[in-house]
């Protein structure tokens, strides 16, 4: 029950009722006016511009004109109380107690759809790629910022009734995949003939190299370690096979699991990048030519070639891209158009993508090659996520006990479990640097964002406990007339901007706003519950008694919306703390 978009609507029909009656002329187009929640300081429920945007079209001064629709509204809706009218021309609308009292009973009666709920949803089937860290190791911290805000658009996505599809794209091709099945092959050396591990910079020395190699022993597949050539593929095969268990591992750890692992490999043995590239050659995106010189090289260092480039510029690219290198293997943009024409196969209406801040450059190429494969038809939305930066007693945090090189998403779950690491990588902005500062997350204060949401929620779930009364009973207010205070209407109008908080957070994949609104909502319940001490009429319980029926039910809907946010997030809520 979005009352917002509800009454938006609603006035919009009075005012063509009114063109109809030619008491108004209104604009052909009317999506300009809009319905929102009234600054804090307004006594009022509602605010709508209706006035402001009508204002030139009839030649009225916007005061006029809200003065006429004050009387118009009032006439037709008979949940109004009043309505102020207010400089330069709002019309802030307070709605009678009884509207409330609905208000409620309908999200207790929706409960876990709240906010969730479209009628007019038009069902689409979505894929959201994430993390796909190269399979050369554990995940990092930056990997799980990515991971989270993927696992939580997918969260988001489904709950509110489309079908998503969650994948981890293994890149298990290239020269990083020959250099971390070396190291593998240099440790288990170091083991069984205490032969050093070489001094490589292209190696990866990691401790966790070693938990490979001896795992691979003690499988006894491969019997013979003397020469990398003959057992390269085998001992490939199965380093990937450990990596990516460690790394499924990890990702448990923070309660996220895929659908779908596809392999680069697999793309370019099943001949898959050549198929889609012969479908761009005959769509014409695809030409044999020259590109210019990448800036930042020298003319001594640039060689000219003619090679095979994808008409990338067409789509609004900086330049056309190249699909095969000077040896004519495939670039890793032909093997990544290759997995783009793999998922536009399957019938996806939407892609989303989670990148590193380190792909910025990578997208308007990749999002070209969709176009050009599914003639416009698929949408590719790609996220990047800034890195993240962990600080501990005010000073930033470089290195890993456990692998002297990074902090591994495991240390970071040890340090601070899964709830914190979910609602923080996502308490700001995916596009800006996110601190982590681990005093703050760890503190039981307000300056802990994941503690007072829990903090609000298992609050109430003590008023219940206190009273011997179920949190999810129903509650009859019997002889008693619903009333709730103006601060607690504060509570219930934030509770009111839920669904539209879900529906901003979908159509711009933005999550974080989840996070902020439930700290929001959190903040004006404890703000509540202070009143209380000082003044009996604020007070939830009374001589072990409710004070009233009425705040019984608005915590109820509380607890609604705090248990549908968290559960985007996939974030516990305690009811004891």
């Amino acid at each position: 029950m979005n009352i917002l978009k509800i009454y938006q609507h609603k006035i919009i029909d009075l005012l063509i009722l009114l063109n109809k009656k030619n008491i108004l002329i209104i604009p052909e187009k009317l999506e300009s006016i809009v319905v929102e929640i009234p600054p804090a300081e307004q006594m009022s429920d509602l605010s709508c511009n209706a006035s402001l945007i009508l204002s030139k079209i009839n030649k009225k001064k916007p005061m006029e004109i809200a003065l006429l629709l004050k009387d118009e509204l009032l006439k037709n809706f008979d949940e109004f109380n009043g309505i102020e009218v207010a400089k330069p021309g709002f019309l802030n609308i307070s709605f009678k107690s009884s509207f409330w009292e609905m208000f409620i009973n309908n999200i207790l009666k929706q409960k876990k759809d709240y906010g969730f709920t479209n009628e007019n949803l038009k069902i689409k089937k979505y894929n959201i790629e994430f993390v796909s860290a190269n399979p050369t190791g554990p995940l990092h911290v930056g990997h799980c910022r990515g991971a989270i805000l993927g696992d939580v658009l997918a969260n988001l996505v489904s709950l509110c009734g489309h079908n998503v599809v969650k994948e981890y794209y293994i890149n298990d091709y290239g020269n990083q995949i020959k250099n971390f099945t070396l190291s593998v092959f240099y440790r288990i050396n170091e083991i069984l003939k205490n032969i050093k591990f070489p001094q490589n910079k292209d190696l990866y020395p990691g401790s966790y190299i070693v938990d490979i190699a001896n795992s691979i022993i003690n499988e006894k597949k491969i019997k013979d370690y003397d020469n990398f050539d003959s057992i390269k593929n085998d001992l490939t095969k199965s380093s990937l096979r450990y990596s990516m268990q460690m790394i499924k591992e990890d990702l448990s750890l923070l309660g996220i699991n895929h659908d779908v692992f596809t392999s680069e490999t697999s793309l370019v043995e099943n001949n898959v990048v050549l198929k889609a590239i012969e479908i761009l050659k005959k769509k014409d995106f695809v030409y044999k030519g020259f590109i210019e010189q990448p800036k930042g090289t020298s003319k001594e260092n640039w060689k000219p070639r003619k090679q095979l480039l994808f008409k990338s510029t067409n789509f609004g690219d900086d330049i056309d891209r190249s699909l095969q290198k000077e040896d004519e293997t495939w670039t890793y943009f032909a093997n990544d158009i290759a997995y783009h024409h793999n998922k536009i196969s399957k019938g996806y209406d939407v892609l989303i993508n989670i990148l590193g801040s380190d792909h910025t450059g990578y997208i308007k190429r990749i999002e070209s090659a969709v176009k050009a494969l599914s003639n416009n038809k698929t949408l590719l939305k790609c996220k990047t996520c800034q890195l993240v930066k962990l600080i501990k007693n005010g000073q930033e945090v470089k290195m890993s006990k456990r692998s002297g090189e990074y902090i591994t998403s495991k240390d970071l779950f040890k340090e601070v479990g899964k709830d914190v690491i979910r609602f923080i990588m996502l308490n700001r902005n995916n596009e800006v640097e996110l601190d982590f500062d681990f005093n703050k997350v760890t503190e039981k204060t307000k300056d802990n964002p994941v503690f007072y949401v829990q903090y609000a929620y298992a609050r109430i779930n003590s008023i219940f406990r206190n009273l011997k009364i179920k949190i999810d009973s129903n509650i009859s207010l019997s002889d008693e007339k619903f009333y709730l205070d103006k601060y607690a209407i504060d509570i219930l109008k934030k509770i009111s901007e839920w669904p539209k908080c879900v529906e901003i957070s979908l159509n711009r994949l933005e999550p974080h706003r989840i996070t902020y609104y439930l700290y929001e909502l959190s903040t004006l319940f404890h703000s509540y519950w202070n009143l209380g001490d000082g003044n009996d009429e604020y007070k939830f319980v009374i001589s072990d008694k409710p004070q009233s029926k009425s705040k019984l039910l608005l915590l109820q809907s509380f607890c609604v919306v705090i248990e549908n946010g968290m559960k985007i997030l996939g974030v516990s809520t305690p009811s004891k703390m």
